[in-house]
Formats: structure tokens, sequence, C-alpha cells
């Protein structure tokens, strides 16, 4: 490509371009023609006249449509400029090699592991699990025998209220707030408010009820405020966010909505050159488990692949729940069950990722098939059934959801990671209507938008609540990466800065999922370079 052709062309329309944007596109692009129609396309749509890496990423969706109208046979070093101006993520399917781990039926052949084989031969005094300073579990919901009662769901409502609001303080839009006891007329104010009740009036103008802890009172909103009324279709029950507009005691008429929200204001890159890879939905004993697959992925991890030269760096490996198939978990489960037996499904997960080598911390969190209870948040996983992985020095078991700090340092503050197995995707993909379209084939916006709602869960009914005293479903601290499972869809996307991460699952296609219209993906590995934050997906299928 001729640089000095580009910057002239630049100069004439009056547009000024990052070094670094012309640096990639000097780089990996040949095809000076391309590279003109790229920037007038950009220009054209954003009418901004300085040409920045942020640019592509603000408008993501259109800039890869106007990729699309570029001749085909530039398409192969496009796609490698798409790939360093984040617009899409590299995927390395990696050839499949002969493994050289013997499967698990062959491995119980061999050796019948009792658990004083499998605490000796996992025993290594070298490694610490929590106290390895590389990893710092921040959030752990624990277990509870305590009887709940009416007073524990007040409590966590309140404590729930409490944190939200202090959030939407922050946003300077509510101006003039004030409680609903203190509303009155004649002048603008704002409130923060948890909406109980959602309605379409004859005139399709949308009435709130809200509440804090003075009182109640409703909210409309126009049905001739289009951007407005767009908000306020995506506004889930139970939600609390802020309003403002102008009214009285009665009623509020709304002239703006305001979500909690979760920003950071850049993306964190860690000094060393490291990297976190992220799995989940492994549904160890299923007739379908993807084992061979698997086994690949160990093989890779550990080395014995050729052209893996990041494994040696990789340090953190985050399953999120639904390690085993379990038992009971639906009706007829057993016909689909390779292992009927809790225990045994996770003895054998424990010993396949117990051949993952001693120096990567793995960290794990439970899922709704991983015998914990199903009120949220759960705890770490029993370990009366998952001992096999309490022996694990290199394991570190979180509850669900949790924060886990990562790679930090002298001078580095690391990265705080959320995990959230993900079960109250499903009730968004299905009420939310910016969502509705696409379903669960589409996690990573579902995940986004409970980013927005700075909570999990926002609507009761999405989850069986666990009443603790502080509502750990809030997203208390906006995190630097925010990773689920339970759609078995793989997905990479940034929110505000904050990566959002899908796993994919590693069962094949079941007829639950076949009925629900969902698209799972197989074996697909999101892995970050937490120095550069590449992002790679690693495809074991």
């Amino acid at each position: 490509m001729d640089e000095k052709e580009i910057l002239k062309f630049c100069i004439e329309r009056g547009l000024l371009i990052e070094p670094d944007v012309l640096s990639l596109f000097n780089e990996i692009v040949d095809d000076t023609e391309s590279v003109k129609l790229i920037i007038e396309k950009i220009k054209s749509h954003t009418q901004k006249r300085i040409i920045t890496r942020s640019l592509f990423e603000q408008n993501k969706e259109q800039v890869t449509e106007f990729f699309l109208t570029l001749p085909k046979e530039n398409q192969k070093s496009l796609e490698k400029l798409k790939i360093k101006l984040g617009l899409q993520i590299e995927i390395s399917r990696l050839s499949q090699v002969q493994s050289e781990i013997p499967s698990i039926s062959q491995a119980k052949e061999d050796r019948q592991y009792s658990e004083e084989q499998l605490d000796e031969t996992q025993s290594d005094d070298s490694l610490e699990q929590d106290e390895d300073s590389s990893v710092k579990v921040l959030l752990k919901p624990i277990s509870t025998k305590k009887k709940i009662e009416v007073d524990d769901f007040v409590k966590n409502l309140r404590n729930r209220f409490a944190e939200m609001k202090n959030i939407l303080q922050e946003h300077s839009e509510l101006e003039n707030l004030v409680s609903i006891n203190k509303l009155s007329g004649g002048k603008k104010f704002s409130i923060i408010g948890m909406v109980f009740e959602k309605r379409v009036t004859k005139n399709r103008n949308i009435i709130f009820s809200v509440e804090d802890s003075t009182g109640r009172t409703k909210v409309l909103i126009n049905q001739n405020k289009p951007e407005l009324y767009k908000k306020a279709e995506e506004v889930a029950l139970d939600s609390i966010i802020g309003f403002s507009g102008n009214g009285d005691r009665e009623i509020l008429f709304a002239s703006n909505i305001v979500f909690p929200g979760a920003v950071n204001p850049e993306r964190k890159k860690a000094p060393a050159e490291e990297y976190a890879l992220f799995i989940g939905d492994i549904h160890y004993g299923s007739n379908v488990f993807m084992e061979e697959n698997f086994l690949r992925f160990i093989n890779y991890v550990n080395g014995k692949v050729p052209n893996s030269k990041e494994a040696d760096k990789i340090k953190y490996i985050f399953i999120v729940g639904d390690l085993v198939s379990g038992v009971g978990v639906y009706p007829s489960q057993k016909k689909d069950l390779k292992i009927d037996d809790l225990e045994e499904q996770f003895r054998g997960f424990a010993e396949l990722i117990g051949r993952i080598k001693k120096d990567i911390k793995i960290i794990i969190s439970p899922g709704n098939h991983d015998g914990v209870r199903l009120l949220e948040p759960q705890p770490a996983l029993d370990e009366k059934y998952s001992w096999p992985l309490y022996n694990l020095k290199n394991v570190i078991l979180t509850g669900n959801p949790s924060y886990v700090n990562i790679a930090s340092g002298k001078d580095f503050s690391g990265f705080d990671v959320l995990t959230y197995h993900g079960f109250s995707y499903p009730y968004y993909a299905n009420v939310v209507p910016s969502l509705v379209s696409e379903g669960l084939n589409s996690p990573e916006k579902v995940m986004s938008y409970l980013l927005k709602n700075r909570h999990l869960a926002p609507t009761y009914s999405s989850v069986q609540a666990f009443p603790s005293e502080k509502d750990e479903l809030v997203i208390k601290k906006v995190p630097d990466i925010f990773v689920s499972g339970h759609t078995h869809k793989c997905a990479v996307s940034y929110y505000n800065n904050v990566l959002v991460i899908s796993v994919s699952g590693w069962e094949e296609e079941t007829e639950y999922q076949k009925r629900k219209g969902n698209t799972p993906d197989f074996c697909k590995v999101p892995m970050v370079n937490l120095k550069t934050g590449a992002i790679k997906i690693l495809d074991f299928e």
C-alpha cells in the first residue's frame, strides 16, 4: 500500500488519520483503493474527521458491512485487518492430531483410582490454592442451613435497593433527585425506584408503577417520544432505575430513563504476557459428551499439539459451570446419561482436568447441573460429591456468581473477572424486545443487557433467589471480564470496555436444544492475551 497516497487522500478530504490505524493499513492491506473506500465510507457514516481505532470499534456493525463490499480477492488480507482492528475474533482451528492421552474408558481399564490414590497422585506441596497471589477470590457465596424467613427477603430487597441507588446516584442526568414521598408539582425532578408493574394503555403509552422505600408513584412514557419509548420497552420488571421528568405525587411524565450502566474507562493490559482460557458446559457423564475433543483441548493446553506456541504462557482456565450432567436434573434424564451417579461423574471429570499441567490455575464455579442448590447465589461445589476436585491443588472452587482477580502484581491491579453460569438468560431472551429475535443464539447481548442493569437477574421470577443478607447478584463493581455459560453458545464482544465472553458446550446437540430453536456451538475456547488484549477462539470441534 502507498502510505503517502493515503495521507494525501485524507488531506484532500480534510481528514486526519491516527498513526496506529495508518500503520495497520500499511502493514496488512496491499490494495490502496480498498483502504480509500474504507476511509470514505466510515467518514460518510460517522461524519467524523479524525479516523481512529476507536471509531472502528464504535461502529463495528456498519464497518463490517463496508468490508463486504470490497473486492473478494482482497478478503484474506482484510480478514487480518478486521482482527487487528478488533472487529472480528481470530478463530484457530487446531489440527486433529492423535491424542497422546488415553480416553477415560481406557484409563479405567489401566488403573482404578481409589480416594487414597487420587489424593496421592495430585498432591503438590509447592502449590497453594486460594493463597496464590495471582488468583484472589473476591466474592464466594457460602452455603447456610439457616431457616429462610420473610424478614430475610425484606433485608435482601432493602440491601439491593440501597446498592443500586448508590450506583444510580453517580449519574449526572438524574438532576434534582428526590424520594417519592417528597414529590411535588411545578418543577423537573428525578426519582430512583423499582418497577413493580408495567402496562401499555389503549393510547399505546407505557405506564410504570414504581416504588422506593418511602412510597409509590406512576411514571408515564409517551409513545410520541420514540427514543424514550424504545428505552421503556427494554425495562424489565423489578429493575431499579432512574426517571426524570415533570409531574406531581401521583404521576411523573418522564423525559428520561436512566439505567445503572457499567463502564470501564479503559481496557486493562497486563505487564507480562499470559493467557486466560474460558470454558464451561462440559457435561461429563452425558451420553453425548465429546470426550475426544476435550482430550485434544487438554493436549493443546499441555503443549502436545503442533503450533501451540501460546501453551507455555497459559496461566488461567475458567470453567463456568455444568462440569457434569448431574442426576435428576430433569424428568427422564437417566436415559441421557452414560454415568448415572453424581460422585462418579465428578470423579471422572476430576481425572480429566487432573491431567492439566499444574502451573495452570483452574478456577471453577458451579452450574445448575452440578448438584448444588438451584437457589442463587449458589455456593461452591458440594465436597460430598465433588471431593476429587478438592484434592487438585491447582483448582480453586468458587460459588456462582463469583468475582476473581487474576494476574495482579506490584504495579498492576490485575483483572477482575465476574463469572456467572447464566441460568437467568432464557428469561430475558424471551421477554426483552431487543433480545427476542436472536434469543439465546446471542448470549453476549443478554449479558450486555444485564451489565446495563447492573444485576444478573433483576426480575425475581428469572431465577430462584436465595435471600442472602446482601444481594450478591448485584454487579457492585464493574468487572474487566464477564464470562458465562449455560447457553452452549460461544460469543465474544465488548460492552463499554467490559470483555463479555460466553462459552460453548462439550456435548452434542440435545433434543431440548432442538425444541427450543437454540443452535449450540461445540468445543470453542476463547483465549485472551492479558498483555495485548488480543482474543483468539481455539476450535477443537
